[in-house]
């Protein structure tokens, strides 16, 4: 297959220079001898994505680097593994094709799919421990180390989990293309991503819109055009790259070039509580061939992202390095002006992507950590109108949500109060927008693109 990759955990320069260098945010696995046999069989099992596919991506982030797409990144905060059902999956594919239709058609132009899925299960602690009740555990770091449960047993962290996080992504991979590939994306098939969904004012805007691509099909079809791109779509994989030993153990080298590849998904990203320069995961990261995102907080300056760019990018590579800033409502119009003059100034070519939910985190009166889609919204205007003044393309959009019509964040226009967290409420981690409030979101940025010049 062209871009395939070899097997095992292949020597390359370099490539382990992260194991001499600080880490945060690692487990401490429980079994030494479990965790030797994992990452063995992790380094000879078959790669989840191939390096073709990862340079197709790089190739698309690129054309979004130039204002010519725009990058649509979306899925759960982090993946379970009991989550990965085949009604899960397709409800949160379903949205995310239905986000990027709406951001197609309302802005012309071209819009990059990409997932959090099949391999977001690795989370980032502020503490190394949860106390409950006076007894005091691991805290849960994601399905691939720990268990949800607050039980001795199951807060150990267990590297066989990293098997059974590769075969459930792999699962989930296989379903998405079967998704997108196999019919179910047929852009003629729009008002069937609208099924089983609950009608509110966004489902109605987006069965107006549907109304529309139909009639513009139908005038299409009568003039002779063949509708055989129509029928599939491209779909990446994206997660964060925070447990290194899974990582390592997935990275391949390319039968074509002779360069490694994570291949545990298309695009990476590194996370504030990982991006030291001096540090593992930015080490690793510089030296695998895929794109690469980094998490920009409100403390970033100039010459920290100047400094990310000449350790990640050195060549300036269109497509290569995505910066993903998220500083929240109140510090996006104040903060990130002077990020974008500096990097734009130095001539490097990075993708600007907004990731509008982790600056706005808060927590109820009735104890949910949650977020206020208002504030939410609010982020995503500032970014457009930052972008807008210094004549710099807001590339992306960055959001965790869900399929599901769940209850996790405050407001939208088919209002989530408080009360509903207690029947609706089922992230494992960071509350995502559901169903409705994302294709909300996607109206408001179709809009902002088409109104940017």
């Amino acid at each position: 297959m062209p871009g395939a990759a070899t097997g095992g955990a292949v020597a390359y320069p370099g490539l382990d220079d992260w194991r001499k260098l600080p880490i945060s945010q690692q487990p401490v696995w429980s079994d030494v001898s479990v965790y030797e046999s994992s990452v063995k069989e992790l380094s000879m099992l078959p790669p989840l994505v191939f390096a073709g596919e990862v340079d197709d991506l790089r190739d698309r982030l690129a054309l979004a680097a130039q204002g010519k797409a725009f990058l649509l990144q979306g899925g759960d905060c982090a993946e379970t593994f009991a989550g990965a059902t085949a009604d899960k999956i397709s409800a949160r594919v379903k949205t995310i094709l239905q986000m990027a239709v709406v951001l197609t058609y309302g802005a012309s132009m071209p819009v990059i799919k990409m997932g959090r899925m099949a391999g977001q299960f690795a989370k980032p602690r502020s503490s190394n421990d949860e106390t409950r009740d006076g007894v005091t555990l691991p805290a849960f770091r994601g399905d691939i180390v720990n268990g949800f449960e607050f039980t001795p047993q199951s807060r150990a962290h267990d590297a066989s989990r990293m098997l059974k996080a590769y075969h459930t992504s792999a699962s989930t991979l296989n379903l998405i293309r079967a998704f997108t590939q196999g019919g179910f994306a047929d852009l003629r098939l729009v008002h069937q991503w609208n099924r089983g969904f609950t009608q509110n004012p966004a489902h109605a805007r987006y069965e107006s819109l549907a109304k529309d691509i139909d009639r513009a099909i139908k005038f299409m079809a009568s003039c002779g055009a063949d509708f055989e791109a129509l029928k599939r779509v491209e779909f990446f994989a994206s997660h964060e790259a925070l447990l290194l030993d899974y990582e390592r153990a997935l990275t391949r080298i390319d039968s074509r070039t002779g360069l490694p590849y994570d291949t545990s998904g298309h695009f990476l990203w590194i996370g504030e509580r990982t991006r030291e320069l001096d540090q593992a995961h930015i080490d690793f990261l510089s030296r695998v061939r895929n794109p690469i995102g980094v998490k920009l907080g409100p403390g970033t300056t100039g010459e920290d992202a100047l400094r990310l760019i000449d350790k990640l990018d050195p060549d300036r590579e269109p497509g290569r390095l995505t910066f993903i800033t998220r500083m929240g409502a109140r510090n996006i119009r104040e903060k990130l002006p002077q990020l974008v003059r500096k990097v734009t100034d130095s001539g490097a070519q990075v993708l600007w992507v907004t990731d509008p939910m982790h600056g706005n985190t808060v927590t109820s009166p009735n104890g949910y950590k949650t977020r206020n889609f208002d504030d939410v919204i609010d982020e995503v205007r500032g970014f457009f109108e930052v972008h807008k003044s210094l004549g710099t393309f807001p590339g992306g959009l960055h959001v965790e949500m869900t399929g599901d019509d769940v209850a996790e964040c405050l407001g939208g226009a088919d209002p989530i109060d408080q009360e509903a967290f207690l029947e609706g409420y089922e992230s494992v981690c960071d509350p995502r927008l559901n169903h409705k409030q994302s294709l909300e979101m996607a109206f408001l940025v179709a809009g902002a693109l088409s109104n940017r010049s």
